[in-house]
């Protein structure tokens, strides 16, 4: 069920009430939105990279960024958002400086305290597919945590739990008509947002 609206109110006031601190001079007030939000973007984060170690530094750089930028986060904007927008921003940093990045062999033929020769692998300086796809899982994610919740919500139902219209309906307690007409907004919304990226979607 989505988080009702007094809820989500709570939840938006706690956060400002933690970042205004924090730009007051208390750093440590920030330890509050690490608690609520390391656990999620760990989860969001780990459906794009698949080691689960860079997973953990990915979290740990997106805390540190989203620190840093607390003076440039704009109020009238979800917090929690701008957060994943943050999170998936680094995951597609990480997934370019991987497929550009050529590995490199060493060869310990040095002799003494000379550091070993390093050589480029010829053969991996080509991006290969799996960090497309994974670039694209990056993107995808941080255009559906982008949408208006009424429309993530019901696109996160369909197509991550692949719930039927009638379930979504009956979950969220909506007629079936509006759950169609959402589904048809959010797709809409999303290709929409993926324009820029035609490229890798083939749109």
């Amino acid at each position: 069920m989505p988080e009702d609206r007094p809820d989500r109110a709570a939840s938006d006031r706690e956060d400002l009430e933690a970042i205004r601190a924090v730009l007051a001079g208390n750093p440590n007030a920030f330890a509050t939105i690490d608690r609520k939000y390391r656990r999620r973007l760990y989860g969001i984060i780990r459906s794009i990279i698949r080691s689960e170690e860079d997973a953990k530094d990915l979290v740990q750089d997106t805390l540190l960024k989203a620190f840093r930028a607390l003076d440039s986060y704009k109020p009238e904007y979800p917090f929690e958002k701008w957060l994943f927008k943050i999170a998936s921003n680094t995951c597609i940093d990480y997934l370019r400086r991987r497929r550009f990045a050529p590995e490199r062999l060493e060869l310990d033929d040095s002799e003494g305290d000379a550091p070993p020769r390093q050589y480029a692998d010829p053969n991996s300086p080509i991006p290969d597919e799996e960090l497309m796809r994974s670039e694209r899982q990056a993107i995808l994610r941080a255009a559906i945590e982008s949408l208006p919740e009424k429309y993530r919500i019901v696109i996160e139902l369909r197509h991550d739990r692949g719930m039927e219209y009638a379930e979504i309906a009956e979950q969220l307690g909506l007629p079936l008509g509006t759950v169609k007409a959402h589904l048809f907004r959010a797709r809409q919304l999303l290709l929409k947002k993926l324009q820029p990226h035609r490229d890798l979607f083939e749109l």
